[in-house]
């Protein structure tokens, strides 16, 4: 990995019920490898993905007006894909121009379906996240304007790898492992550095992937 552009940047952020520290190893890589990289977290597992991504979008809009950067690129796991999705549509900066989503909910998780009515009025996102078509989730508009790479996990336990895709083009690429671990898989941060730096999974050193046609 290398030959990155110091004029770009990537930025990170996790899932629900989860925490920045989970994404230190994988920005590590990436810095290795040459990009500029920056977390956003959130500590509110109560609190709606609307204001989520109203709090992530302004963070974004204040990367957009460093005049250090040309680009910004997204690099989003689990609900934190649904987060940067609202997010990016919310700022429509020219500035963003790749987003990577590991192991994403799109299409809703059939875990939160199951416990929706258990723990939904408590923790607001679960409800959101579910696959029922009248959920917030299954009510958002695809990105636009924006290359789109997702990397699904083969043993996921949250999320079907259906579930993961999107209506619009986008490369997809199914890992051999469990939901979260993808964050700490070195073939991973190779093909999230592959996508962001070419626009394709293609040309990424990841014997153990499974490339997938793209949509």
């Amino acid at each position: 990995m290398g030959d990155c552009n110091p004029r770009e940047l990537i930025v990170l952020t996790h899932g629900f019920m989860a925490h920045r520290l989970m994404l230190k190893v994988l920005a590590g890589r990436l810095r290795r490898a040459g990009w500029n990289t920056d977390i956003w977290g959130y500590e509110s597992f109560v609190t709606s993905v609307t204001t989520h991504a109203r709090n992530f979008s302004d963070f974004l809009a204040e990367r957009c007006s460093d005049d250090r950067y040309d680009h910004i690129h997204l690099v989003t796991h689990s609900m934190g894909c649904i987060i940067g999705r609202m997010a990016i549509h919310q700022v429509q900066s020219e500035k963003i121009k790749r987003f990577v989503m590991l192991t994403p909910p799109n299409r809703g998780s059939f875990v939160a379906t199951k416990t929706a009515k258990l723990f939904g009025r408590f923790f607001r996102p679960v409800a959101e996240l579910t696959t029922e078509k009248n959920s917030l989730v299954n009510t958002l508009d695809d990105p636009s304007d924006v290359e789109v790479g997702i990397i699904a996990a083969e043993q996921d336990a949250l999320v079907s790898l259906e579930s993961t895709r999107l209506k619009v083009p986008h490369e997809h690429i199914t890992l051999p492992c469990l939901h979260s671990a993808v964050l700490f898989r070195e073939d991973a941060a190779n093909l999230i550095h592959s996508f962001l730096r070419n626009g394709t999974f293609r040309d990424a050193a990841a014997p153990a992937a499974y490339p997938e046609n793209s949509q």
